[in-house]
């Protein structure tokens, strides 16, 4: 199974990532990981580099991967089973990006990078309440059957259950 999640920043797309990937058994992979080279600080891979990683990615068996980038990852809407884009209440996001701010300035929890104040702000303000919905649907719509709107975790499994039936449904037909 393929399963490509988007969203703002804060929706939960990383922890969504993760739970599905132990509860199915699919590796997942965060788009963050395939930009930054996390061995030295702002660091970015070359786009080479970035784009075979995340082309590698997209054209195994099954994957989840997850970012809120979507032009240049734009193929892996094609490849996907299912497209799960996230979107918690602005608010809901708000609380999580302050939350893993305060959580990794002091310590207890680790992160991808070094938070700063004006990494926060652009984090709440460009990549949370100016996050284009309307753009991310326009690039998804030729896949609006695989597309789900979804709010959290129990959505997703809803999808991913109905799928797995309707594909066990299928076999059975052939």
């Amino acid at each position: 199974m393929k399963i490509r999640i988007v969203g703002p920043c804060g929706s939960g797309k990383s922890s969504l990532a993760r739970e599905l990937s132990k509860e199915f058994n699919i590796p997942y992979y965060e788009i963050d990981n395939m930009i930054w080279d996390r061995s030295e600080e702002d660091l970015r891979y070359p786009e080479e580099v970035r784009n075979a990683t995340f082309f590698k990615i997209i054209q195994s068996e099954s994957w989840i991967v997850e970012g809120a980038q979507s032009k240049w990852t734009g193929e892996s809407f094609g490849c996907a089973d299912i497209i799960f884009i996230l979107v918690p209440n602005v608010w809901v996001r708000d609380h999580r990006i302050i939350k893993r701010f305060i959580r990794s300035r002091t310590g207890i929890e680790s992160w991808n990078y070094k938070q700063t104040f004006s990494n926060l702000i652009k984090m709440m303000v460009e990549w949370n309440h100016r996050y284009d919905l309307g753009e991310v649907s326009e690039l998804t719509q030729t896949y609006s059957n695989k597309r789900f709107y979804i709010k959290n975790k129990k959505d997703a499994i809803k999808h991913i259950q109905d799928y797995i039936g309707a594909e066990r449904k299928d076999n059975d037909i052939a």
